[in-house]
């Protein structure tokens, strides 16, 4: 069932990949009849810094999902599926196959940490439906990177090799995040008595105050 989850997922975004030029995108002319490499650079580079240091918001919803388990593992495959959700959406959302107004997607986005933070605090494990909730938030995040991205656009003859290396600088974000949050906080403290009391607690609170402030903020901005 999990194997055939994860092929549905990679088939429909292979397909919006392949689909060309059938919808419309803004187009970044600079960049369609530069080198490969020069485009490459340029989305990775993109990608990374929508994380790393603009995505405040993404950075503290990653955080939240490191901070209910000390196996960094099952948390790199959280953001793998988180990945895979939002390249989905992305591509979808840059093709104009599905539209989503900023207005309904950002007070989601920030709903989503709010939940991930209460989740960390109301649980004492891990448990399996976290998965499948990153992967539907992922689908969310997707939308809103899509609102950034068609502000610069993609090259019409590079459009998977486009979303490509934006995608793969998210991850590389995603995984600075999960390492320094690893290296500074869960493989340090993970394993003391007071690890959930002083520090899930408190972070998770914090992100959660975080989260709740950005809600009503987006909400009223409507």
């Amino acid at each position: 069932m999990k194997r055939n989850y994860w092929q549905l997922a990679g088939l429909l975004l292979l397909l919006v990949l392949l689909s060309g030029n059938l919808f419309a995108h803004t187009v970044n002319y600079s960049l369609e009849k530069a080198p490969t490499e020069n485009v490459v650079i340029f989305y990775l580079k993109l990608g990374f810094t929508h994380i790393i240091p603009q995505g405040l918001d993404h950075i503290l919803f990653v955080v939240g999902l490191c901070l209910l388990s000390r196996k960094v593992k099952v948390i790199l495959w959280q953001a793998t599926a988180f990945t895979v959700a939002h390249s989905i959406t992305l591509a979808l959302s840059m093709k104009s196959i599905i539209v989503a107004p900023s207005a309904v997607v950002e007070p989601i986005i920030a709903l989503s940490i709010l939940f991930v933070a209460i989740e960390n605090i109301l649980l004492t494990e891990l448990k399996p439906w976290r998965i499948v909730l990153v992967f539907m938030f992922g689908l969310i995040h997707g939308m809103g990177f899509a609102s950034s991205l068609n502000e610069i656009g993609l090259p019409r003859n590079k459009f998977a090799l486009s979303i490509l290396s934006f995608n793969v600088g998210v991850e590389l974000g995603q995984i600075s995040i999960i390492i320094a949050v690893f290296s500074l906080i869960v493989i340090p403290f993970g394993k003391k008595p007071y690890y959930k009391k002083w520090v899930v607690y408190p972070l998770s609170s914090l992100i959660a105050l975080v989260a709740l402030f950005w809600t009503v903020q987006r909400v009223m901005a409507v």
